[in-house]
């Protein structure tokens, strides 16, 4: 994670996404602008929660994990989302696992900062309000949706998800094949099947297993077979 010192920034990402009322006065003075770099993690599940993130640029994973050390890919998440919402509001530790996908910037707060400053402040109340009700509904209905979808579906989704980003050039539509253990854990699905279906989309020109990747070759046919894709269609 890097600070990047630029109030001006700051306040053109306010007004990109409509914030300037939500976070108004010392609120806003005590905002910071931080980036990350793609496979770094904003944070772990399970740790405490110190600070309210807003993504403003590129895409972050949201996963979590079982006792048993099994992960689930919970989805994609684009501008404006927040993370450490409701962990503020619960005064608990982080519920998922978030992690660049893409390089990203994120607005971030001290919850100490947003308790002091934002109690009492209707506008950032009433937002928190419905990005949190947002996200259940979400929520309930991706873990209703999810692991009814064929695998070859959910393969799809993901790919398109992890290789594909409109505001990052570095999306080259590879996914590393040392990842694919990682993959299969992620949508459910056992490393055996997974490596199947790989093969079957191969064999219909979707994607191109090569040494040390698999590579995109038909987006748009991928795109259809996802149809709505299934990690990022909840993103409200």
């Amino acid at each position: 994670m890097k600070e990047i010192t630029d109030r001006e920034r700051i306040a053109d990402y306010l007004r990109m996404h409509g914030l300037g009322e939500i976070f108004a006065g010392e609120l806003q003075k005590h905002l910071m602008l931080v980036s990350f770099a793609a496979g770094e993690h904003i944070c772990i599940k399970g740790d405490p929660s110190e600070k309210l993130y807003v993504l403003v640029k590129g895409k972050l994973k949201v996963y979590t994990t079982s006792a048993e050390g099994k992960t689930l890919i919970i989805g994609f998440k684009s501008p404006l989302e927040l993370i450490g919402d409701i962990e503020y509001i619960q005064c608990t530790e982080m519920l998922n696992t978030v992690e660049a996908v893409s390089p990203v910037l994120m607005l971030a707060i001290n919850y100490r900062l947003l308790r002091q400053y934002g109690q009492d402040h209707l506008p950032l109340l009433q937002f928190l309000l419905k990005v949190i009700t947002e996200k259940f509904y979400r929520k309930s209905h991706f873990l209703s949706l999810n692991l009814m979808h064929p695998v070859e579906v959910r393969l799809a989704s993901y790919l398109l998800s992890i290789t594909y980003d409109e505001s990052s050039p570095e999306f080259t539509g590879r996914l590393s094949t040392i990842s694919l253990t990682d993959t299969a854990n992620f949508i459910g699905t056992s490393y055996r099947h997974l490596n199947r279906v790989i093969q079957k989309l191969a064999a219909q020109g979707l994607i191109e297993r090569s040494k040390g990747f698999i590579l995109v070759k038909d987006r748009e046919g991928l795109g259809r077979l996802a149809g709505r894709n299934i990690y990022e269609e909840w993103n409200g």
